[in-house]
């Protein structure tokens, strides 16, 4: 019996993980030194239990981040580098999205980037997703609606590997602000989604959390952690702009049914206190952590909610270690531990 073409989950078993080492100081203004130690102790503890693909633009780099993971006693023979030249060094947004074809095998689908309809700096990063797929051998697959590639993050959307999709109307249908994809609407999107990612169901959310750069990523507040279950973020003070917003998709999630028909499982999440740089609000949020083989990667904020956070996601994945990623410093780049890695599945199943 064939398999039907499907998204992996990002909670099936992995190869490997890609990080990207910092590269653009510009990301973290005033930061950049200390963010480094973070993505050092990200690969730390992904390397204990598997292959960390490690991108790096110079040979400089990775001198640097050579030593600074042998200081940090990371476990250098599950590192493999490999060189790229990157604008920065988002991989969620940048690199494929692997789906698993009708016979089983893997293939990488690259869809188009934009700079997140704002930055104009993104060229290098635009190819970053034919480079990766060429490095593995897999065949490449780059969608297109009416002869136009479209443009999608992979921090926009999250699926449960089984024909459920989460993304934001914010994000993806907003026809003014931040524009993938003009023209398109959402039956267009589930069209496209449906044919190259074998989704079933798209989960349409309203809004993306306050502060976010991206205009409404949904990685920064609601996630599928297994099959029929998911973890949405509640803000409880009525005072902050979250409040709304979180409590609005919460209602949508209500209704909401799976393509296996059954209603998922919603597990809160709190949301840490405003994180500020210069007055400008930064997208904070315990929803931005990683799913690896045996290690749950999950942003703390030294805030009082750091602890209750990583106990929710303990209960989540009582197979794998969850780890506090410090993320004050990586949250000045607009992004956190999610955004900042990128699963590459397991070979043939």
């Amino acid at each position: 019996m064939k398999k039907q073409k499907r998204l992996v989950a990002e909670f099936d078993k992995q190869q490997a993980v890609w990080i990207g080492w910092p590269a653009n100081r510009r990301d973290w203004p005033g930061k950049f030194a200390a963010v480094k130690w973070a993505f050092a102790d990200m690969v730390r503890f992904l390397a204990e239990d598997q292959i960390v693909r490690l991108l790096v633009t110079s040979a400089r780099h990775q001198a640097e981040a050579g030593r600074m993971l042998a200081d940090v006693g990371a476990n250098l023979g599950n590192v493999r580098f490999a060189p790229m030249d990157l604008d920065r060094n988002w991989t969620r947004d940048i690199l494929p999205f692997f789906v698993r074809d009708e016979a089983g095998r893997l293939t990488a689908v690259r869809f188009a980037f934009n700079g997140w309809g704002k930055y104009p700096n993104h060229l290098k990063d635009a190819q970053a997703g034919r480079l990766a797929a060429a490095h593995l051998g897999l065949t490449l697959v780059e969608p297109c609606f009416h002869g136009r590639p479209v443009v999608l993050e992979g921090g926009a959307v999250d699926g449960n590997g089984r024909g459920d999709l989460l993304a934001t109307e914010e994000c993806l249908l907003d026809p003014a602000v931040q524009v993938r994809n003009p023209g398109m609407t959402r039956r267009d999107y589930e069209s496209v989604l449906a044919e190259h990612l074998g989704v079933a169901n798209v989960i349409w959310l309203r809004d993306g959390i306050a502060g976010d750069d991206t205009h409404g990523h949904v990685d920064d507040f609601c996630r599928f952690v297994s099959p029929d279950t998911l973890v949405l973020c509640r803000e409880d003070n009525p005072g902050d702009p979250n409040h709304r917003i979180l409590a609005e998709n919460r209602e949508r999630l209500e209704s909401v049914r799976l393509a296996s028909g059954a209603a998922p499982v919603i597990v809160e999440l709190p949301m840490p206190g405003p994180v500020f740089h210069k007055s400008i609000r930064l997208p904070a949020s315990y929803a931005n952590f990683y799913i690896g083989n045996r290690t749950v990667l999950a942003p703390t904020f030294n805030d009082p909610n750091d602890r209750v956070a990583l106990s929710i996601l303990a209960d989540c994945f009582p197979t794998r270690t969850v780890r506090g990623i410090h993320a004050v410093e990586l949250a000045w780049g607009f992004g956190a531990v999610h955004c900042l890695t990128h699963e590459e599945p397991a070979g043939e199943q």
